[in-house]
């Protein structure tokens, strides 16, 4: 077993064109051992977003605090806190904070693909 804490793990930064605001951390991969899974945390800044992209894995999401919204087949939906996205392979999606504070976001991808 292993305890992790956020705040030993250096964030990488994505603020580009195609990404704005956003701090990216690997909570549990490849360097801990874990064979499956990839757990990932996002920090969105507000007016922050990810790119809008699609890729051959699923994966999932869950809304731990903020605002925000998930582009789904061409549309905005909200998003809160306690909610899941199951985002299936080869599905275009975008994440962006709607709010005033951090729209923060675990996000879990099959292990064997890049982790950030």
């Amino acid at each position: 077993m292993e305890v992790i804490e956020k705040k030993n793990i250096p964030a990488k930064i994505f603020d580009s064109g195609e990404a704005k605001g956003i701090e990216a951390r690997v909570l549990i991969g490849k360097a801990n051992g874990a064979r499956n899974f990839v757990m990932r945390l996002f920090e969105i800044a507000p007016g922050g977003f990810t790119p809008r992209h699609s890729h051959p894995w699923e994966h999932e999401i869950f809304v731990h605090s903020g605002k925000g919204a998930v582009l789904e087949n061409g549309s905005w939906v909200n998003l809160s806190p306690g909610t899941a996205i199951f985002i299936p392979p080869d599905e275009e999606h975008q994440l962006k904070n709607t709010g005033d504070e951090p729209f923060v976001i675990v996000c879990l991808i099959p292990s064997g693909y890049p982790e950030l």
